[in-house]
């Protein structure tokens, strides 16, 4: 009975997380004696320490069993005396806690199938009104084959707007983040982001020296503090009290110039403001004419309603697009991943380890 029960928790979990951490494996277990309460283990401080401990080989048993059967995710993944088994096929494996890294492809098809959806898929956002359902319909479907060309190939990112141009659309990036973490990433990131809000503020203005001042320069700009202008002005000064360099990340130009090229960004944000504004620094322009995204030198993503907006969805591409995050600015980007979306193990690096006791205090 034990077994059977391992056996189907195993598959309920590997549905949710591939590589579930202890905390989730915990909360599984948790998760069972409370619904029944007949298999709490008497003794136990927790009453389900050994149903933790036999869910986490069972986990590893479900993965091996994966791997004879030909999963290509799991056999990425697998560690054989600490090494990636396949680390010398030049296949990364997952960093982002994406549990869905290298799907399979579905029974039934082949990739010679689904490149004939994704050829579908391009004539359809050709159309003048292409369908959300259709499109949405076909990403769904052609998304093994989309993670096997990027992860794999590593193509252009100019490449993959020709392949995959539904992939460069609002709608479709949350989509795409979703099929990966099977998160909810513009909801949670900015509940996550509003509930900080009040005490990163706080810690703003109380930061003292260089820091402190250009983190207060930036609190005083907001005059009417609307949820836009306190997401943005939080957005603005998060790097900067972490330690990263946002001067290459946040660009500003004139609506005349958004034709000039961008070749010296590899990722930002690009906000366009009227004429009539000055361009200073760590000035926010909160009402500008429009916001774009800008990934390998180019603008893949214009017309997007405001800096918070593209940040969020420049997070989604650098899952979608597997990016690495940008140098200069991999503290703020970590800090978004591990302690705003709860993306990967508990432990922090120091300096967002600080940041979050600071919020927590």
């Amino acid at each position: 009975a034990k077994h059977g029960i391992l056996e189907k928790l195993a598959e309920t979990i590997y549905k949710f997380d591939t590589y579930p951490s202890v905390e989730r494996l915990q909360s599984g277990a948790l998760a069972l004696i409370s619904k029944h309460p007949c298999l709490r283990e008497p003794g136990s401080p927790d009453g389900c320490s050994g149903w933790k401990h036999s869910l986490k080989f069972k986990m590893g048993n479900y993965g091996g069993k994966l791997k004879r059967a030909g999963c290509t995710e799991v056999a990425i993944n697998a560690v054989k005396g600490g090494r990636p088994q396949m680390a010398s096929k030049g296949l990364k494996r997952p960093k982002r806690y994406e549990v869905n890294y290298l799907p399979d492809i579905p029974e039934g098809q082949s990739e010679d199938s689904l490149e004939a959806e994704r050829k579908l898929l391009v004539e359809e956002m050709k159309k003048r009104n292409p369908s959300g359902a259709v499109i949405a319909s076909e990403m769904d479907q052609t998304f093994p084959l989309r993670r096997r060309e990027i992860v794999e190939a590593g193509p252009p990112v100019k490449t993959l707007k020709e392949r995959w141009p539904a992939l460069f659309t609002e709608r479709q990036v949350y989509a795409e983040f979703n099929r990966e973490v099977t998160k909810n990433l513009q909801g949670d990131l900015f509940e996550a982001l509003d509930r900080h809000t009040p005490r990163l503020v706080e810690i703003f203005r109380a930061k003292k020296g260089s820091v402190g001042q250009t983190l207060a320069g930036l609190v005083q700009q907001v005059h009417n503090p609307d949820v836009t202008a306190m997401r943005t002005m939080v957005l603005r000064g998060l790097p900067v009290l972490l330690g990263d360099d946002p001067s290459d990340f946040y660009n500003t130009c004139f609506d005349c110039d958004t034709d000039e090229t961008w070749a010296q960004v590899s990722v930002g944000v690009l906000t366009v403001v009227p004429e009539d504004e000055q361009l200073v620094p760590n000035q926010l322009h909160l009402q500008p004419i429009s916001t774009a995204i800008i990934v390998e030198g180019a603008i893949v993503m214009d017309d997007v309603q405001n800096l918070p907006e593209a940040l969020c969805l420049l997070f989604g591409l650098s899952y979608a697009l597997h990016l690495d995050y940008p140098n200069a600015m991999k503290n703020t980007f970590g800090f978004i991943q591990r302690v705003m979306l709860g993306l990967g193990e508990s432990e922090l690096p120091p300096k967002l380890q600080s940041l979050e006791n600071l919020l927590l205090s």
